[in-house]
């Protein structure tokens, strides 16, 4: 084993995990989360990257980052965020990159050791080539530097649904249920799905621990629809919580199938 591989990277503190993080430093895109799991754990990433990113200026990219930033804004601040998007429309519609490339996260390559965090938030399951995207963000990173994946879960009740139904009914969905009227249109979500193997969590743990990444941070949690649904559908959120709950007695384990999305944080080993 390379002995480096063998060094324990210190595991978020409880001080860290609980912080709370000032209203004026969250962007909209926590805002927009209802109550919830989500919410949670977003803060929780959220009070992690502040306290584990250096002080002074970060070199960010964001991989497959469109309109929409998950970070909080103190660190977008005093940050010099790069952006690479397969996405025309996405790639008009950021607003707070000082780059844009308009480019495949999968080939698109940089110098080595460039930043210090690199996000790839809902992205990862859209490409059918995780591994390329993985190798790349491993090799850019700084040694300490952060790579932050937000994804959903391909075992949870969502994400076998996603994964085995056409993308015409998520663009139903999301119209109908989750009420986003301009759904499926250009440069609006949701877009095709590919649910490489890499997106489970355990895989794709394992593939960057090969090199040299360790995990900080690890939190699945109850997709945020649930909630929009018992809001918008009370009658429809109160069948599938009951499905749901079935599902779980029968299942082996404290296996809860809402469970959606994961939250991850790695850290890449010093040199």
């Amino acid at each position: 084993m390379n002995k480096s591989l063998a060094l324990a990277t210190r595991p978020a503190s409880r001080a860290e995990i609980a912080a709370p993080v000032p209203a004026e430093i969250h962007p909209e895109s926590l805002l927009a989360l209802p109550p919830g799991e989500a919410k949670q754990s977003l803060l929780t990433v959220h009070s992690i990257l502040e306290a584990r990113l250096p002080a002074g200026p970060l070199s960010i990219y964001e991989a497959g980052g469109g309109s929409t930033s998950y970070l909080p804004l103190g660190v977008l601040r005093r940050a010099h965020v790069t952006v690479v998007d397969i996405d025309a429309d996405q790639i008009r519609n950021n607003t707070y990159a000082q780059e844009a490339v308009l480019g495949d996260i999968q080939t698109y390559r940089f110098p080595p050791e460039r930043f210090d965090l690199i996000i790839c938030y809902n992205v990862i399951e859209h490409i059918p080539d995780v591994e390329a995207a993985l190798s790349g963000f491993c090799e850019a990173l700084k040694p300490n530097g952060l790579l932050l994946i937000g994804a959903p879960n391909p075992k949870s009740l969502s994400g076998i649904v996603t994964k085995y139904s056409p993308h015409w009914f998520h663009v139903w969905f999301y119209r109908t249920i989750r009420g986003e009227k301009n759904a499926g249109l250009p440069g609006e979500a949701p877009f095709p799905t590919h649910f490489h193997p890499m997106v489970t969590l355990t895989n794709l743990e394992a593939f960057v621990a090969d090199r040299g990444l360790q995990a900080i941070y690890r939190k699945k949690y109850e997709s945020p629809r649930y909630p929009e649904m018992r809001r918008r559908k009370p009658v429809l959120a109160a069948v599938i919580d009951a499905a749901a709950r079935a599902m779980n007695a029968l299942l082996p384990g404290k296996i809860d199938v809402r469970h959606g999305d994961y939250h991850v944080i790695l850290r890449k080993l010093g040199s």
